[in-house]
């Protein structure tokens, strides 16, 4: 098992959420917990092509895109400006919802960005902990003990 506390939990998160491209690839040393980057055209090192069924790491699958969006609905509903929040909700629905909602925050909430990356950030870190578990590479006691203590913070 690895030692969760020398995992970069953020670079694992951002694995998770990366649905940009199908000829790379985020791998995981089940041994020491490095993190590295494959690409069809560079390997690991960025220069040698390498087939990844002849390296002993464990591919990082990202996941679905409605569940980050989930953390948007979420966030939306729980902020304590209902005005904001409906504004939020809108800006969701249908195709673009990931823009429209970075664009309304940006644009129009820019007070709400540091309540929004702190709610992000939580999020990533549990699902990053929790996909280590699904995977063997952290044991389940270490993986309840991190999400207990890491709960969703208050929102403005």
């Amino acid at each position: 098992m690895l030692d969760l506390s020398r995992i970069d939990l953020e670079e694992i998160a951002t694995a998770l959420e990366d649905q940009t491209d199908y000829e790379h690839w985020w791998l995981i040393n089940p041994q020491t917990g490095e993190i590295v980057f494959w690409t069809t055209d560079g390997g690991i090192d960025g220069h040698t092509p390498v087939n990844l069924d002849d390296l002993d790491l464990v591919g990082i699958d990202p996941l679905p895109s409605y569940v980050w969006y989930q953390d948007m609905a979420d966030f939306a509903e729980r902020i304590s400006d209902a005005a904001a929040g409906s504004r939020l909700a809108r800006a969701i629905q249908g195709r673009g919802a990931f823009r429209r909602f970075r664009n309304e925050l940006h644009e129009e909430y820019r007070h709400l960005l540091p309540a929004w990356s702190a709610f992000r950030e939580v999020r990533a870190r549990r699902r990053a902990v929790e996909w280590l578990v699904d995977n063997s590479l952290v044991d389940e006691e270490t993986g309840e003990r991190f999400v207990a203590e890491h709960r969703d913070p208050d929102l403005p």
